[in-house]
This record gives structure tokens, sequence and C-alpha cells, in this order.
């Protein structure tokens, strides 16, 4: 009987553990996937951008990484950072129009990255890996998509090669997305204004005028009493004293 009720109490506990799961949504961790970090750059400048690899299998390493390029946004210089234990190689593709960068007209780009482990030096379960990249001049687009392929020692591959859509939910494998904002405007290149002379300005120069004005003016009242000054003296010295 004792038996029973605990064979009993175990199964109510379990399921009520499983309703528990299902309402609540219990279902363990979400899947993370490769992104690209940063996350934003400046069109027409250079970034160093890392694609992080978290490893999802629980037995099994990441031995390769794919990282495919936007055809639609090419990229004139590409170059990677060593990664220790990983080889890196890089495909290239015809462009045209031709990329200009620093004066030279190139006329093939990068199309995809490869990085490989070797021995044992893949991304083990609970670890993550960051394969640093820098390039540039960024192209003028919104942003760049790329496509992603993760390969497993164990032959799986995880396709991280889902566009996003605006204002939709993220898909299941979402591509790692770098968005690009617009250069700012150089400082100093707004049209200057012509300085505008105000009311006060005009009062000022009115005001001057008139005490210039008045000086002038007293100034030449001072000199015609000089003149009519030294004119009387000159009488009064040829004029005869009068005798008493």
């Amino acid at each position: 009987m004792t038996r029973l009720r605990r064979t009993a109490t175990a199964a109510a506990a379990l399921a009520f553990t499983a309703a528990a799961t299902a309402v609540l949504g219990f279902a363990g961790p979400a899947s993370a996937h490769v992104t690209v970090n940063p996350k934003e750059a400046t069109q027409g400048g250079y970034a160093r951008v890392a694609f992080r690899v978290p490893n999802e299998s629980d037995t099994a390493s990441t031995t390769k990484l794919e990282v495919v390029l936007p055809e639609n946004a090419p990229v004139g210089s590409v170059s990677t950072m060593p990664v220790p234990g990983w080889t890196v190689t890089t495909e290239k593709r015809k462009v045209d129009p031709p990329i200009e960068v620093h004066g030279s007209q190139l006329t093939e780009a990068v199309s995809k990255i490869t990085w490989t482990a070797s021995g044992d030096a893949g991304v083990k379960p609970g670890q993550f890996q960051e394969f640093p990249v820098s390039m540039g001049p960024l192209p003028q687009v919104d942003s760049m998509v790329f496509k992603t392929l993760q390969t497993y020692s164990d032959g799986n591959i995880s396709r991280w090669i889902d566009d996003p859509a605006p204002g939709a939910e993220e898909p299941e494998h979402p591509a790692p997305v770098l968005t690009l904002a617009a250069a700012a405007a150089p400082s100093g290149s707004a049209t200057p204004t012509a300085a505008v002379a105000s009311p006060d300005d005009d009062d000022d120069d009115d005001g001057n005028g008139l005490a210039v004005g008045l000086g002038v003016a007293g100034l030449v009242a001072g000199l015609a009493g000089l003149v009519l000054g030294g004119l009387a003296f000159a009488r009064t010295r040829r004029e005869p004293v009068a005798k008493a």
C-alpha cells in the first residue's frame, strides 16, 4: 500500500512538472547563434569586427566556420587576425563596377572567409570563440548580411543564413548583420550667413554722428570768437586815447 502511494505521488509530481513546463515555457535556454560584434559601423569607414561563435552541441566541437560576404555590398580591403590553432583562407570574386580604394580601382573582392581548426583547437561544448576581421571602406548600404555555416566535429552543420525582416520576429537561424550608419557631415560645411545690422547698431551710428557734428560746430564757434576778439583788440590799439 505504501509503495503504491509513493508511486502515485511520484507520478503526480512528474505530471505537475510537465504541466508547469508547458504552461510557463521552462523548456531550457534559447539557442545561441553566430553574431558580429560590434553590430554597427559607419559607411565609408573601416571597421574591426569579430564573428562570435558559441558552441551549441553537448558532445561535439565546432571545427570550421565559413562566412560569406554579401554580393550587393563588396568591400575592397579585408584582412583577418590570427586565431591560435586555426587556419584561415579567403576566396575572391569579380566585381563590376570596380571598387575604388585609396585611388586604385579593384576588380576583385573577398567573397568568403573560412576558418578551420587544427588538432584539438575546436570550440568545445560550453565555449565560444571570436574570429576578428578588419574591412573597409564599408559600402554605402544600410546593412551587411553575412550568411554563415558552422560545422561540428560530428558532421552536423548549423546554417545561419536567414535574412532578417524589418518589424518581424527573429528567424530561427538568423545570419549575422552589421548595421551601417551614414557618415556625419564634416564640421564647418554649413553656408555662413551674412551679419545683419541691428536697430541698436543704427542708433549707435546716429548718436556718434550727432556727437561729431556738435563737436565740429563748437570748434567753429570757438575759432570765430577768437577772430572777433582779435579784431576788437586791434581796433582799440588804432583809436587815439582821449586827453583829459
